[in-house]
């Protein structure tokens, strides 16, 4: 009688492990699966910050650009008008 008992606690022992290997398995599948979807989160929400950045970067130059457009337009034609000064007075003399 006792081999029994034994025997059938030892059967209960392995089904019992059986069960928690698999319900491990699946809380590990579920920990990957999350992971994976934490990771394509990230993933997503750095190439938009990098986009948004990009984005500011090209402004900020063509902002620069149109201000160095506007410094030169105003130096050339700050030069244009010694140029003309100084034809009119060298007709002058």
């Amino acid at each position: 009688m006792r081999k029994i008992i034994l025997a059938a606690a030892a059967a209960g022992a392995a089904l019992t492990l059986a069960a928690c290997s698999e319900g491990t398995e699946d809380a590990a599948a579920d920990v990957a699966e999350g992971a994976a979807a934490d990771l394509e989160t990230n993933a997503d929400a750095m190439g938009d910050a990098m986009e948004g950045a990009v984005d500011e970067a090209v402004e900020g130059a063509e902002a620069a650009a149109d201000e160095a457009g506007t410094a030169v337009d105003g130096a050339v034609d700050e030069a244009g008008a010694a140029v003309e000064a100084a034809g009119e007075e060298m007709q002058g003399e």
